[in-house]
């Protein structure tokens, strides 16, 4: 039995038992937890999604702390940026999410991050990295499936911010190429699959200020084939599509040439079901520890209309916590 395959047996398993768990999936499938919130707690970790959690301790600070990071050098990032815009050129792929990871200096801990942090889904892992996450990758629900991809991100100070983010080309492009890859990822797994709102805004508070986010809303219904393997209907259709590209299996290869590092658990999965519903978000906003330094991992959609400095400039203001 392959890795994926044990993984799939576990989570079907553990979904048709009816019984509370949580778990998380690394971007590669290759590295896999998962735990009952009593056992999360127990190994120090810990969860909140829309307010369940397994988190117990009340953390309040007096005052706010030091959260700065080591701006990238733009050169840095060029290298792996020009390997997505050739292969963009040569018509490889045409999205590819590119990524890059940023030192941060920072007084706070990984469990005041994740205690303080205004997100609706969140995940800790002992002291090793901490999620919180805007984005729902999956959520079922009796017979239905729905997915929210999220791509567009603009300052919500910018004078006609909303406008200037659903208006920009670029980014029209990039989400609707987002809306398609994963209103065809769903289709493997389900019927009637219709988009169900297209394009909404959602802001977020950070340190920094407020920001604006685009999402959509796709909707099926399980096909019956799938409905007592949830564990194999997450597999077919990971990795998440807005942390890829399209066509996906390719754009993988790319983003793993163009990268200087492993993305590891950042950019995969992370799931809750209560009894009876299970809700999953994308492993974005991810700071994790490495040889006693934290690094935060972000990056945006490159397309044939991007532009270098502008996705340079996403990439850093992702770099946040939503604690205001």
């Amino acid at each position: 039995m392959n890795f994926s395959c044990e993984i799939s047996k576990i989570l079907s398993e553990r979904f048709n038992s009816g019984k509370e768990f949580i778990f998380f999936i690394d971007f590669d499938c290759s590295e896999f937890y998962v735990f009952s919130p009593q056992e999360a707690a127990a190994n120090a970790v810990y969860f909140n999604f829309n307010g369940k959690t397994n988190f117990t301790e009340n953390i309040v600070l007096a005052t706010k702390k030091k959260f700065n990071f080591k701006t990238p050098l733009f050169d840095e990032y060029l290298k792996g940026y020009e390997i997505c815009s050739q292969a963009l050129q040569r018509g490889d792929t045409y999205l590819i999410n590119y990524t890059y990871q940023t030192q941060l200096e920072t007084d706070y801990n990984l469990k005041e991050i994740f205690a303080l942090s205004m997100a609706p889904f969140k995940l800790l892992f002992k002291d090793k990295f901490v999620i919180f996450s805007p984005e729902r990758f999956v959520k079922i629900y009796d017979v239905f499936i729905e997915t929210s991809p999220m791509k567009g991100t603009i300052d919500a100070n910018i004078p006609n911010a909303e406008k200037l983010i659903l208006e920009n080309q670029k980014e029209l492009f990039e989400h609707n190429t987002i809306v398609d890859l994963l209103r065809n990822d769903l289709n493997i797994v389900a019927t009637n699959v219709s988009v169900e709102r297209f394009r909404y805004i959602d802001k977020i508070n950070t340190i920094f200020g407020d920001i604006l986010q685009v999402s959509s809303l796709i909707k099926g219904t399980i096909k019956p084939e799938f409905r007592n393997k949830i564990g194999e209907l997450l597999i077919k259709i990971l990795p998440a599509g807005s942390v890829t590209g399209a066509p996906k299996k390719r754009t993988v290869e790319l983003i793993k040439m163009a990268e200087n590092y492993n993305r590891g658990f950042y950019t995969g999965i992370f799931g809750y079901f209560d009894g009876k519903t299970l809700d999953t978000a994308v492993s974005i906003r991810f700071i994790e520890s490495e040889n006693g330094k934290l690094y935060f991992k972000s990056g945006g959609g490159i397309t044939a209309l991007s532009y270098p400095q502008d996705e340079y400039n996403e990439m850093i203001k992702k770099i946040y916590v939503p604690i205001v």
